[in-house]
């Protein structure tokens, strides 16, 4: 069984930052993706950001520029620091691990609130 929980959401003010957390925990096979999805009310989840176990990152359009995503492989543990804020961000951050076999694991999700 393993267990991602993640930390750092909360209420932000446009243009602000905040830094979210994902650490897994448990039967962790070797994990190879980890990465950022979130859903707003209303719409399907998306993708907002990826990092390979070969340090490959890929940033959805919308976030480029402004989110970093990065890793701690000795912590099982992924960040992602997101930058000038804006309300349209505001939405449920999930993370998302998948190991080499592959099996696929989400954390239960985080909210991010960009509002004055």
């Amino acid at each position: 069984q393993v267990q991602l929980v993640e930390s750092g959401g909360g209420l932000v003010q446009p243009g602000g930052s905040l830094r979210l957390s994902c650490a897994a925990s448990g039967s962790i096979f070797r994990i190879n993706i980890m990465g950022w999805y979130r859903q707003a009310p209303g719409k399907e989840r998306e993708f907002v950001a990826t990092i390979t176990s070969g340090g490959n990152i890929y940033y959805a359009d919308s976030v480029k520029g402004r989110f970093t995503i990065s890793r701690d492989n000795a912590k099982n543990t992924v960040y992602l620091q997101m930058n000038s804020l804006k309300p349209e961000d505001t939405a449920v951050y999930y993370c998302k691990i998948v190991d080499t076999r592959p099996y696929t694991y989400w954390g239960q999700g985080t909210q991010v609130t960009v509002s004055s």
